[in-house]
């Protein structure tokens, strides 16, 4: 059985079947073998499913939202974003799916020679519980698009979402034998990556994990993509727009509790400002209201699960005992849930647990550098490589950050999000692939030359 706890009490919520080992392994063999049905539909018939199930999503957005603030946590405002911004990314791939996969001419000594984007049969999303609706959407979308079938691993945290979000897809038109949620713990992963019939992996979650589903699927020759954690540098000069700056830094770190692979996490601000700035992030920290996620009138849920908040407490009191200021939170809370509050650290340093480790919550670490070059040097000093940010005025210095940070990604004057349009990854212990956009549709597909003579 999956057993669910609600993070914001602590209770336990109705408990879910979990599949064995040869349940399992018929579901799979049903997703495959609808495989040949599917890749013959054509990109119409699936951008027409891709759209229903938008459609269907948005019905139920109300539900999905109330399961996810149960299951992990997240504000209901949130959790009706996601959806929104889900229905949108299947919407995208209904749009584009056709145009990314059309077949591209190439010279060559042949008549005609072409390569084409065949898809490469039943894939494997294994997903995480901190964004349960998004991360399925963004697996299932662009791999539906593209002809594959698809079954879904989802996190043991979230069963309920998961079980809701297949039944609204089946509600919408998608085939039964398309896509399928395979509710299995977590010791039976192994050998769901190992079945014949699964082609590729897609996997979302820690850079722990992901390094033993990497190794599991390498074993098989099987493509992977690996969306994993980051430590994400955000830099701060004195000519930025320091208002939107604080606001935007504070959305970041504090959206889902934290508990974003992609939200700020290391801020470097320019000495002469670095006083007043985190005085402005200080005010925007203590408006937080921190309480239960399934009323509107709170900003910030509870950490998914007591391991969890435990982990972030240990990196909090380890940084302020290796000398790093608390100006506010800090403080592990008494009474039911796993709640964390809003904390700023301040004066951290490499060296520290928040410096190097991912902290996975509504904890800020701040530095303050004397130029852009200290903070671009700070910022590239991590295994880490998923996103990044730059707040400036000045074109040079937004050239010169551009050129130099390694992440996968990074924003200017903006906050670090995935977008259906643009493509998601990170480097280094952050993964690799890419979701998302063109590059993404084509990370499941076969690359096929053809040459006629």
């Amino acid at each position: 059985m999956l057993q669910t706890i609600n993070p914001a009490t602590g209770e336990k919520l109705a408990s879910a079947p979990a599949l064995t080992g040869d349940e399992a392994n018929a579901v799979i063999e049903r997703i495959a073998d609808g495989f040949t049905q599917w890749r013959n539909t054509g990109y119409t018939e699936r951008a027409q499913i891709l759209r229903s199930m938008a459609a269907a999503m948005r019905e139920a957005k109300v539900e999905l939202a109330d399961l996810m603030a149960l299951e992990m946590g997240k504000p209901v405002a949130e959790g009706l974003a996601e959806v929104e911004k889900s229905a949108g990314c299947a919407e995208y791939y209904a749009e584009k799916g056709a145009e990314f996969l059309a077949p591209e001419p190439l010279e060559s000594d042949a008549s005609r020679s072409y390569v084409q984007f065949p898809p490469l049969g039943t894939v494997l999303g294994i997903l995480p519980w901190n964004a349960p609706v998004w991360l399925a959407l963004r697996f299932l979308a662009p791999a539906l698009m593209a002809g594959n079938t698809c079954v879904m691993k989802a996190d043991p945290n979230v069963p309920a979402t998961a079980a809701c979000l297949t039944k609204v897809f089946y509600s919408a038109g998608l085939p039964e034998n398309v896509m399928a949620n395979l509710p299995v713990t977590t010791d039976l992963v192994g050998e769901v990556i190992d079945h014949p019939r699964v082609k590729a992996v897609s996997f979302t979650g820690s850079s722990v994990a992901g390094q033993k589903v990497a190794a599991r699927a390498a074993a098989g020759l099987k493509p992977a993509v690996l969306e994993l954690g980051g430590s994400d540098p955000c830099i701060v000069l004195a000519d930025a727009d320091l208002d939107k700056a604080a606001e935007v830094v504070t959305l970041s770190r504090m959206i889902n509790a934290g508990q974003s692979c992609i939200a700020a996490k290391r801020l470097f601000v320019e000495a002469s400002i670095y006083e007043s700035f985190t005085e402005s992030l200080y005010q925007r920290f203590a408006s937080l209201k921190v309480g239960d996620p399934r009323d509107p009138a709170n900003n910030l849920g509870p950490l998914a699960r007591e391991d969890l908040r435990l982990q972030l407490h240990r990196q909090v009191s380890e940084t302020i005992a290796a000398g790093a200021r608390c100006v506010i939170g800090g403080d592990l809370p008494s009474g039911a849930g796993y709640f964390y509050p809003p904390t700023l650290l301040l004066d951290v340093q490499p060296g520290m647990a928040a410096f190097e480790e991912e902290t996975f919550g509504p904890v800020l670490s701040v530095t303050p550098v004397a130029n852009l070059d200290e903070a671009l040097a700070l910022a590239n000093a991590t295994d880490y490589g998923l996103g990044a940010s730059i707040w400036t005025r000045s074109q040079a210095a937004m050239d010169k950050a551009i050129a130099t940070i390694e992440s996968g990604q990074i924003a200017v004057n903006g906050i670090v999000k995935t977008d259906p349009r643009l493509p998601s990854g990170g480097i280094g212990k952050s993964g690799y692939g890419r979701e998302l956009g063109p590059q993404g549709i084509r990370e499941f597909v076969n690359t096929q030359q053809v040459w006629i003579a």
